[in-house]
């Protein structure tokens, strides 16, 4: 005779979903519970900028898309297993507080290579051929002003890479055919060998600075990392280079970037992301006929939420199976002795099945 699996509540943050409850999204990756009668999808009633505990207090895993996990978010959260962040970063989640509560944290590492480093070739692209301003034109009658515009092409300009991880390397790849120079990389956790192999070239930030056309920003947000291009590396800049970020707001102190812009120490910036976020008034950037914005949705596509949503499921899944899910980013608690013993109990699978490393 089969036992039956205890039942799996898997959450999901309000803001998937409109104010009809239904997904904002095409795919969300929820078909993947079809089979699995076990699991129980319960989204979130009302969205909050923080997640309170009352709202984990049944659940057994959570995907996240922008809320808040704080440490006040897990009191009294003891069934709670795994915070599944729908993106990459994780800034937003409190990973130490997660250990400690015996939580388990994972991202959806490699789903959006793609799409960011794409959107990132496209704004290298409209920058150097000035297409903000070229549209202008022609919505404004200035059509005898093109000449005042002539772009640049991306073939021998000077690519300087912040941060190489999975989306820094798509961009190299995506950029291969351009005819670029040898990318330069400043990343602490890269070794000589790995650069070697990727045909880069480690560099200091302040080599990278001076040298590059385009600096490209692919790094996580950290106390390493905040406020890591201030006015100092603003300066440090080429007059004729161009800034961009993807990666996370914070990462530069916008007060400079902005002084930068004014004093024409810059040839533009791309910014997909800010200090603070929404932004809900016009941004302070608006006013830069050189400067690209986006509301940290850049890469935003239908087989980008497609594959990010399997994913981040897929982690609830394998943790209501005993497997371990993809992009953990606290695998200590696979060695601890009681987080494995609440692991069995919530789940019904032996100790001995679950993984350890």
């Amino acid at each position: 005779m089969t036992t039956a699996r205890p039942l799996f509540y898997a959450a999901l943050t309000a803001d998937f979903f409109n104010a009809s409850g239904e997904p904002k999204f095409r795919d969300l990756g929820l078909t993947q519970f079809s089979d699995h009668s076990h699991v129980q999808v319960q989204p979130f009633a009302q969205h909050s900028p923080v997640i309170e505990a009352a709202q984990l207090a049944t659940c057994h895993g959570v995907v996240v898309l922008t809320p808040r996990v704080t440490a006040e978010s897990l009191l009294g959260a003891t069934n709670l297993l795994v915070v599944s962040r729908f993106g990459v970063g994780y800034d937003s989640v409190d990973v130490e507080a997660c250990t400690q509560a015996g939580v388990m944290v994972t991202i959806t590492a490699g789903a959006v290579d793609r799409p960011v480093a794409e959107a990132t070739v496209g704004w290298m692209i409209a920058l150097s051929h000035h297409m903000l301003v070229k549209d202008r034109l022609v919505r404004t009658g200035q059509w005898q002003a093109r000449t005042d515009y002539m772009g640049r092409e991306l073939r021998e300009r000077q690519l300087g890479v912040i941060g190489l991880g999975g989306i820094g390397r798509e961009l190299l790849r995506l950029l291969q055919t351009f005819g670029m120079q040898q990318p330069l990389v400043f990343d602490p956790f890269l070794s000589t060998e790995t650069a070697a192999q990727l045909g880069v070239r480690l560099v200091s930030l302040e080599e990278l600075l001076r040298a590059s056309d385009f600096v490209s920003i692919h790094c996580p947000l950290t106390e390493q990392t905040r406020g890591l291009i201030g006015a100092a590396e603003l300066a440090q800049m080429r007059p004729d280079a161009w800034l961009l970020n993807t990666a996370r707001g914070g990462i530069i102190d916008e007060d400079a970037l902005e002084a930068a812009l004014d004093a024409g120490r810059l040839a533009g910036a791309a910014l997909d992301c800010f200090t603070e976020e929404p932004v809900l008034q016009p941004s302070r950037f608006a006013r830069f006929e050189n400067v690209f914005l986006a509301p940290h949705s850049i890469a935003w596509t239908d087989e980008l939420f497609r594959d990010i949503g399997r994913m981040a499921c897929g982690s609830l899944l394998d943790v209501s199976l005993g497997r371990r899910p993809h992009g953990l980013l606290n695998p200590v608690l696979l060695t601890q002795a009681d987080f494995r013993a609440r692991w069995s109990a919530l789940t019904g699978i032996p100790q001995d099945l679950l993984p350890n490393r």
